[in-house]
């Protein structure tokens, strides 16, 4: 049963396993976070006198500043960059008071659209944002050029100018998050309440990834007056909840506020909206299903990325190719049928980074490591794999360079750049069947949610937990999310053999 306090929710990630085990991991970088839920009284109404609430608000409101010093100069950083492309002569014109205007209208709707500061918002919410709000001020930019001389140069500026304004602002941000975090005003306090391992496992999910905005405090109280005044404004409740429902008004009092977190794990509930009717708080149940639109688009995005980038990696996959043949002579490119949309073959592109006699090699380390074969059975990938080529291969590995020539089945349609990885035969075997007709509803892919956050080190059930939050809540937005960052997860190497 899904329960809650206040009136807006959004989703939780549904669950591809069945086991009662929710303590046996945080969940991972990259998923959304149970029900959450926004209460509708103010700090007045909750009962908190005003000191109590300005200093909660103080550090809110320093975080927040420091953010927007950061979009700043985000701002200025592309506009020094873009002044050596700037005819010469435009300094200090009209040109300069265009862009401060575009910049604090940026700003303005940044504001708005509540990213300031930001907490509980995923990364590619945040994009998703800021891309419309930067678009909206393009659109208003392109009606001012209509009436002014010269304005389609200085449209086309405009729209550089914000354009780097958004490649500029993550890495900004990422700063400002740091420093907020070191001076430690970043997040809101909130006490988790839960059993002896439910709560240590939400507090570590919570510390581990505090770019969320949640500053964890655990806590067990014998009643209602053990909870503290004026401390954490929130108050995360995890596990048997129907003990404290007598107690939720109070709580709501106390806090500003009340996330229930409730277990379905033999109910896998996926697609969950909030639904208004009639004055009525309930839960809708959406088939997230892509539009037809959606899948044009997410095509003809997929051709335009992996069209010229093969033209780009074509020599480096020339140069790993020739590697290959000097250590192991023999076939540098093999092709493996994985299980596509609908259950249709697709056979994988792949440079060959093992021996040509790997299937031997991994049946000998079998037999004289039974250890070894558990580590399979988990992973269905060893750390220490005797059929790696030696350097070549496990350098191709760790780069991802082995998949890159799957830009080929990208170009012909059995893959996409975002989705489920295509598993190999004796891979899905391990997984339940609802699943991989799941899995099947959609294209696979070359990069997904769980090779972001985990890469090889998550073993089958955390792959299946990921990929099924993926399939129910793909979004272009959320594919663009996770390319971008795929790049710092290859470059970093974590995880990957």
């Amino acid at each position: 049963m899904f329960s809650f306090a206040p009136s807006t929710m959004t989703p939780g990630p549904s669950k591809a396993s069945t086991s009662n085990d929710v303590t046996a991991r945080a969940i991972p970088a990259g998923s959304v976070p149970p029900i959450a839920a926004k209460t509708a009284e103010p700090f007045v109404r909750a009962g908190l006198n005003r000191p109590v609430a300005l200093l909660r608000r103080f550090p809110r409101l320093v975080t927040s500043s420091f953010l927007v010093a950061g979009d700043i100069a985000s701002y200025l950083i592309a506009y020094f960059i873009l002044l050596s492309f700037l005819p010469n002569g435009w300094e200090g014109t009209i040109m300069e008071r265009a862009f401060a205007i575009a910049a604090l209208a940026a700003i303005v709707l940044y504001a708005s659209a509540n990213l300031y500061p930001g907490y509980r918002l995923h990364n590619h919410e945040h994009l998703r944002r800021r891309t419309i709000a930067a678009v909206k001020v393009a659109v208003l930019a392109a009606f001012g050029a209509m009436i002014l001389p010269e304005g389609a140069h200085m449209l086309l500026a405009i729209i550089g100018f914000l354009g780097l304004g958004l490649i500029v602002q993550p890495l900004v941000h990422w700063l400002a998050r740091g420093l907020c975090r070191t001076l430690g005003i970043w997040g809101e306090r909130a006490i988790v309440i839960g059993g002896k391992n439910l709560a240590p496992a939400l507090v570590a999910h919570f510390e581990d990834h505090w770019q969320y905005g949640i500053r964890p405090e655990p806590f067990s109280p014998d009643s209602l007056e053990a909870l503290p005044d004026g401390g954490s404004s929130i108050a995360v409740i995890a596990g048997d909840t129907g003990s404290l429902v007598p107690d939720l008004a109070a709580m709501r009092r106390k806090f500003a506020e009340v996330i229930l977190l409730s277990d379905t794990p033999n109910l896998k509930v996926s697609g969950l909206r909030p639904a208004d009717v009639g004055g009525e708080i309930g839960i809708r149940l959406a088939a997230g299903r892509s539009s037809l639109n959606s899948e044009l688009v997410g095509r003809i995005l997929n051709l335009a990325i992996a069209i010229p980038a093969t033209i780009v990696v074509a020599p480096f996959i020339a140069i790993a190719a020739a590697a290959i043949y000097v250590i192991d002579p023999g076939p540098v490119f093999f092709r493996q049928a994985r299980e596509g949309l609908s259950g249709k073959p697709v056979r994988v592109l792949k440079l060959r980074t093992m021996y040509q006699d790997a299937e031997q090699r991994l049946e000998a380390l079998f037999r004289d490591n039974p250890s070894m074969r558990a580590e399979w059975l988990s992973h269905f990938k060893l750390k220490e794999d005797p059929r790696i080529l030696p350097i070549v291969g496990h350098m191709l590995r760790s780069s991802s360079i082995d998949e890159l020539p799957q830009l080929v089945n990208i170009i012909a349609g059995e893959m996409a750049f975002v989705g489920p990885r295509p598993f190999p035969e004796y891979h899905l075997s391990a997984m339940d069947s609802e699943f991989r007709a799941k899995r099947r509803s959609v294209t696979p892919g070359l990069t997904g949610l769980w090779q972001i956050s985990e890469r090889s080190n998550a073993d089958i059930e955390l792959q299946q937990q990921l990929d099924e939050f993926y399939i129910d809540n793909r979004s272009l937005w959320f594919d663009l999310h996770i390319v971008l960052s795929t790049i710092p997860a290859v470059l970093k190497g974590k995880g990957a053999c």
